[in-house]
């Protein structure tokens, strides 16, 4: 019998399966595709590299260490942390404001809406009478201003989550934000209040010397991108990680822990586990565990993914109407274009397109947008080039396409209601002693989240398992 039964190898799965393996315990990890990494895909043709899913990583403190454990200390690439943001607004791209001297010059808020996002940082905030759930657009909208809300919130929240920001929980997507508010009375005394519990916190991560230093707002990946993480991961777990297992259904072992069936390229396969831990989405894992928690079932159910689709477009110097220097560019949902945001990818990591060219890598969709799903490949690339014709490119110019990956189920929404969700399954799983669940749609949807929920997953089946 196995100690832990992980099942799916995305960055979740493969993070919790690398710290019960250090701890000598006996697992399986059990992949339905023919690859690792889940979301990560990472795709190359010629001179040029490109992400079809998460594009970058910001260096927690876990991803650096595992990355550095699984061998990969000499592979970390960062980009320049000064390169400026931009939001298209009224025609024009403006640079996001990243310091108190830029936010008082810029041109994306007016003076109104800067004196507004100061008085309400400051604190000078009216209560939240009803003392009811908020979205994050009431919530910012409270704090800062409809102009913030509306030009800096929404954006990022359409490039993080692909979501709506009048439909998300402003508690559950942005928590760290809210307990500002809540320690201090407003944002910047909540910052400060929050600043040496921080420091106290970093000081008592285990100093090692191969783990790179990075400074705050740098982005990493690696030097053949992203894949190269669950990969490497993969290679340490070695014989351990299974592909092409897809999971049929989980039912309790007669004496301890589980029995789990599966349809494998060597027919059907059962394995016994102590205990499992499940990586999979909340669509994925709700049918899996409907007859051992009817419950948590249920409250996966209610977790919805939106659709994105992410278009990698090349274009010759010669097509950009500027030469690009930037993180990307955000566009709000009501600037007249469809396109959620654009990633100036080969800005961001020098050398991942040819000399003369860039790659420009769009997310279109998400949960405003939910009908770019019933579009052709064709038509999702003729929308997302009309796009770029009025915010990046000239107009006689034609893309080269690399990619267009439309992802069905995208990014779990945080919506209304989601920390009741997450409290009525956590409540439930108690009745399935040696069941645990490891996935984005729990308390954060980066690489860094992911890793950080591995590392504390692990532990708990540490833990459990004595």
């Amino acid at each position: 019998m196995l100690d832990t039964l992980i099942v799916g190898a995305g960055i979740s799965g493969l993070s919790t399966a690398y710290r019960l393996h250090q701890g000598q315990r006996q697992i399986l990890v059990a992949e339905q595709r023919d690859r690792v990494g889940g979301n990560i895909a990472t795709e190359h043709q010629g001179e040029f590299l490109w992400e079809e899913g998460p594009n970058s990583f910001s260096p927690t403190p876990e991803l650096l260490k595992l990355a550095v454990d699984a061998g990969l200390k000499n592979d970390f690439v960062f980009a320049d942390r000064n390169l400026p943001r931009y939001v298209y607004w009224q025609g024009k791209l403006r640079p996001v404001p990243m310091s108190p001297p830029a936010a008082v010059k810029s041109q994306l808020l007016s003076p109104w809406g800067k004196l507004r996002a100061l008085a309400g940082a400051l604190g000078f905030v009216s209560p939240n009478v009803e003392g009811k759930e908020e979205t994050v657009a009431d919530f910012f909208t409270r704090h800062l201003g409809e102009e913030v809300a509306q030009r800096l919130v929404a954006p990022f929240v359409s490039g993080v989550y692909a979501g709506d920001v009048h439909r998300l929980s402003a508690q559950a997507a942005f928590g760290r934000v809210t307990q500002l508010a809540d320690v201090g009375g407003g944002l910047v005394a909540g910052a400060v209040l929050s600043r040496g519990k921080r420091k106290q916190s970093s000081s008592t991560v285990t100093e090692n010397a191969d783990i790179p230093k990075t400074k705050s707002g740098e982005l990493g990946s690696f030097r053949e991108g992203l894949q190269m993480l669950p990969r490497a991961i993969a290679s340490k777990l070695g014989e351990s990680v299974k592909l092409n297992w897809q999971l049929n259904n989980i039912s309790p072992h007669p004496e301890q822990g589980y029995i789990a069936a599966f349809s494998t390229p060597e027919g059907e396969q059962s394995v016994e586990a102590k205990s499992i831990v499940l990586t999979t989405p909340a669509h994925v894992t709700a049918p899996i565990i409907q007859t051992l928690s009817p419950l948590t079932s249920t409250a996966l159910q209610d977790i919805s993914y939106p659709p994105v689709a992410c278009v990698i477009l090349a274009y010759p110097d010669e097509a950009l109407r500027f030469s690009l220097k930037g993180f990307g560019n955000l566009v709000p949902r009501n600037q007249g274009l469809r396109t959620l945001g654009t990633i100036w990818a080969s800005t961001l990591f020098p050398g991942r397109a040819p000399q003369g060219w860039h790659i420009l890598t769009n997310f279109i969709g998400g949960a405003t947008d939910p009908e770019i799903a019933q579009l052709s490949e064709e038509q999702i690339i003729d929308q997302v080039h009309q796009d770029l014709q009025k915010v990046l490119l000239k107009s006689d110019t034609n893309p080269k396409p690399l990619a267009v990956h439309l992802w069905s189920k995208a990014i779990p929404q945080y919506t209304l209601g989601h920390l009741d969700r997450l409290e009525t399954i956590r409540n439930s799983l108690k009745s399935c002693p040696g069941l645990f669940l490891c996935s984005n749609y729990l308390d954060g949807v980066s690489l860094g989240d992911c890793v950080r929920r591995g590392e504390e997953t692990a532990q708990a089946v540490l833990d459990y398992l004595g």
